[in-house]
């Protein structure tokens, strides 16, 4: 991480609220969203008053991009899912934050996304923990 690069950086409340930390990477922290029904990690980048990509200097956007492929590539061999989702949204929240999901044939709204499918299921917390270190144990 370049010293500094985290000074004024605060977490959305609602991205901390949800999600549990895995993992320092380069420019992202990554987090498991606490929701059971599918593998669900997101990358932030540690940047303050970042709401887009393009908002990120050329260095951080071939950063995102490639620590993204990283913990895509991490999460369909640690699943074994047929698909691998990626988006940055920030219609609720706008802090920019990307969404990588492993979708299966047989998930919960396939082939719909995943967002305002039902109500959130959150992990056990002991599952919970357990994933994030396989997660861990992969990087």
């Amino acid at each position: 991480m370049l010293p500094g690069s985290r000074k004024g950086f605060v977490l959305d409340p609602r991205l901390e609220g949800e999600s549990l930390p895995v993992v320092w990477l380069g420019l992202c922290e990554l987090r498991i969203r606490d929701e059971r029904r599918w593998p669900w990690l997101l990358l932030i980048p540690q940047r303050p008053g970042v709401e887009e990509v393009h908002d990120l200097t050329p260095l951080d956007q071939a950063m995102l991009s490639f620590e993204t492929n990283l913990v895509s590539k991490t999460l369909k061999e640690l699943t074994g899912c047929t698909k691998i989702n990626c988006a940055a949204l920030g219609n609720i929240v706008r802090q920019l934050h990307v969404h990588v999901v492993a979708r299966n044939e047989n998930d919960p709204g396939w082939p719909g996304p995943v967002w305002g499918h039902g109500v959130r299921e959150p992990y056990r917390r002991e599952d919970l923990h357990q994933f994030a270190e396989k997660i861990r144990a992969r990087l």
